[in-house]
């Protein structure tokens, strides 16, 4: 509740966050915890931390199997990157360059030289830990 009104996470980050800071690093920190999101972060964010939080919740997504993963020359990402894509470039190319941005040098490195179909998976399962 702020100010005598009833605010959801949803309402924080789409009518809030996103439009007023528009940058696509808030979709890797403010979430639905379930499996197929970003994990949430364990520290609060304050004005003082919270560009070094939305780095570190991007290198983590991206570099983990639920945000990007190269398995036999076919890219699978999460439904993230999909349903809001506009947020990531509008393009695959966009997108694929933002991955690149996060991603370790050997994934990166692969994300660069990609040519294929993007697949794109969520898991619903609730994060338990």
């Amino acid at each position: 509740m702020l100010k005598g009104l009833e605010l959801s996470l949803n309402d924080i980050e789409h009518r809030i966050l996103r439009p007023i800071w528009q940058d696509n690093r808030v979709h890797y920190a403010v979430n639905c915890a379930s499996l197929g999101c970003p994990n949430l972060q364990p520290e609060p964010f304050t004005a003082e931390n919270s560009n070094r939080l939305l780095e570190k919740a991007a290198r983590d997504f991206v570099n983990s199997p639920r945000g990007v993963n190269i398995d036999n020359d076919k890219l699978l990402l999460s439904s993230i990157y999909e349903w809001f894509q506009v947020d990531f470039g509008a393009s695959e190319t966009a997108l694929l360059d933002h991955l690149e941005r996060f991603a370790a040098a050997d994934l990166a490195g692969k994300l660069k030289n990609y040519r294929g179909t993007i697949s794109y998976q969520y898991n619903w399962d609730l994060n338990q830990k």
